[in-house]
């Protein structure tokens, strides 16, 4: 009887853990053994029941099952069913049934060898009278209790319980002993990403990534250091959260910090006002020196703003019948460029406030500069550009054709080799120091081609913007021949200007919107959008610093922007002075 309490005892623990989670399986037991019961004797307590049983539901055919009744069901009583279980498996290992139990033939759990599927009877052998092995008997009860441990060899069992990859833990962290050998990880390469995107590149080391081949053992070396320490580099790149680490050794990769992004003050540090600067999307009437001097054209008048002293000075006046339609600074000196309505370009000196020589050429106005070193391109509303050479005595050198509109941009490139030129016909064109003839020909834009800007940190970059009907800013190579990208802005591009210090630059708009905005390129992403002025922002120079940009409209204001980080070697304090917030008249 020792065994049977024994047996009892733990059939009622095993139920208490797991008759919720098993109770179908505790059906299928509860129903084999009351079969034996059936099939092995009528003796005891628990066999008068089943009698009593058969008498009240009806009686039974030999080998069928009885109705149950509805009020027996494991799922609406389930104390009953445990109390049926436990009495059961007792009256099993009681010693008067012991005998007929062991010659009792069940159907196997795993092959469904002695059940009929298909009528879902059990084809139970009849009761042998001879006596069985006790110990063969106690196996299968064993067996039929631990059926839920069984595995066939034939078969793969599923388990939804969790296994952590030993391989994957840091035991040296702990002082605990590698890992057994002979252990294969398949997969060892994911396992060794993870670990790398997660705990950092030294992290690599502590698994080696296996080959095709198996490893026959695993182990791990790790630099003993403090579990939790305080480290220094708080800020990580991106590439180190992705599983997919780059290498790098890779180049054009940046590995270092992500910075944040660069703050843009959203307002001008000071506004100049300036009469009768005219609202004409074809001319260029605002230009900054590099003795820090700012040109503006006002009405038929040039006047000059020193940016350190915020002194003005009235350059000239080209009286009643001529206007100032373009601006230009020589790249060194105090010279200053002038076209006029009229068809002609004078040379100023600055410094001494003296026109050096007036040249003539253009039948109509002027309406683009640019300054080669000596040498000066202008172009007009004849669709001529005219290259100059103020050393020497004729009013140009040569003339350059292939517009079919007025000239209304042109810009040189920084090593003084290619000149850029655009039009209201739509056409972007540059040329080269001795062509007559356009070498690129570029026809994207759908509107007037008035801001271009070559860049400073790649040579034969260039940026070009369309008008109203365009909108877009355009980048072209102009070393390999090649449309690089394009941009839509939503709005008329009136100029273009690439920052010196960093890779940015920014760009001036009119209808609708009115706005500056500052680029990151290549990825042109907007830093900043800044607005204020009330018209189309026409006029663009850029600070010989590279910080601070000016822009002008047709609402007769100077706005100026801190928009630029000043370069590494310099101050970065700019020397026009942001602490002036006043408004000032400009003449």
């Amino acid at each position: 009887m020792c065994y049977a309490t024994m047996a009892v005892g733990m059939v009622e623990l095993w139920l208490s853990k797991r008759l919720w989670v098993e109770q179908y399986k505790i059906e299928a037991i509860c129903f084999k053994s009351w079969k034996c019961i059936r099939r092995g004797g009528r003796e005891g307590y628990w066999g008068r029941w089943w009698s009593q049983r058969e008498e009240t539901e009806g009686s039974t055919i030999h080998g069928e099952r009885a109705p149950r009744p509805r009020h027996l069901t494991p799922l609406q009583n389930k104390t009953t069913q445990t109390e049926k279980t436990a009495a059961t498996f007792y009256w099993v290992f009681s010693r008067e049934n012991i005998n007929s139990f062991a010659s009792t033939s069940f159907p196997d759990r795993e092959t469904g060898i002695g059940m009929d599927r298909s009528s879902a009877r059990l084809n139970v052998p009849p009761p042998v009278t001879s006596g069985g092995s006790a110990e063969a008997t106690l196996r299968h009860v064993d067996r039929l209790i631990n059926s839920n441990h069984y595995t066939s060899p034939s078969r793969t069992i599923y388990s939804d319980r969790f296994i952590p990859s030993r391989s994957a833990s840091k035991f040296a962290l702990f002082d605990i002993a590698t890992l057994p050998e002979g252990r294969d990880d398949s997969s060892s390469a994911y396992t060794t990403l993870l670990r790398t995107a997660l705990f950092g590149p030294d992290a690599a080391g502590l698994a080696l990534p296996l080959t095709q081949q198996k490893t026959a053992s695993l182990t791990m070396t790790l630099p003993s250091r403090n579990i939790f320490r305080y480290k220094t580099e708080t800020r990580q790149s991106m590439h180190s959260l992705s599983p997919f680490m780059c290498d790098d050794s890779v180049p054009g990769v940046n590995h270092g910090p992500v910075k944040a992004p660069r703050k843009v003050p959203r307002s001008p540090f000071k506004v100049l006002d300036a009469p009768a600067l005219q609202d004409d999307f074809y001319l260029n009437l605002v230009d900054w020196s590099s003795h820090n001097v700012l040109a503006v054209g006002l009405g038929n008048c040039v006047y000059l703003w020193n940016a350190c002293s915020s002194k003005v000075t009235k350059l000239c006046d080209l009286g009643i019948d001529d206007l100032v339609c373009s601006v230009g600074w020589a790249q060194r000196g105090t010279h200053l460029a002038v076209g006029t309505s009229n068809g002609k370009v004078q040379i100023w000196d600055a410094s001494r406030c003296k026109k050096i020589r007036s040249m003539e050429g253009h039948r109509l106005r002027v309406g683009a500069l640019a300054w080669s070193s000596s040498l000066l391109s202008s172009g007009g509303r004849d669709k001529n550009i005219y290259q100059r050479d103020i050393r020497a005595q004729e009013d140009f050198v040569s003339k350059l054709s292939g517009h079919k509109s007025e000239v209304c941009g042109l810009k040189w490139s920084y090593d003084n080799r290619e000149l850029a030129s655009g039009g209201n016909d739509n056409r972007l064109f540059v040329w080269n120091q001795h062509s007559t003839q356009p070498v690129l020909k570029y026809c994207e834009h759908t509107a007037a081609v008035k801001a271009i800007a070559w860049s400073p940190h790649l040579h034969g970059l260039l940026a070009s913007g369309g008008g109203t009907a365009d909108r877009c800013i355009r980048f072209w190579n102009t070393t390999t021949n090649s449309h690089l990208s394009c941009m839509d802005t939503g709005s008329q591009v009136c100029n273009l200007v690439w920052s010196k210090n960093v890779n940015e630059l920014v760009s001036t708009h009119g209808y609708s919107q009115n706005q500056i905005i500052v680029w990151r390129y290549p990825t042109m992403s907007k830093l900043a959008t800044l607005t204020g002025h009330t018209y189309r922002v026409l006029y663009l120079a850029i600070s010989p610093d590279g910080q601070t940009i000016v822009t002008g409209a047709g609402d007769e204001t100077l706005r100026f922007w801190n928009v630029f980080p000043s370069p590494k070697s310099q101050n970065t304090d700019s020397e026009i002075g942001a602490s002036s917030l006043g408004r000032t008249i400009i003449r």
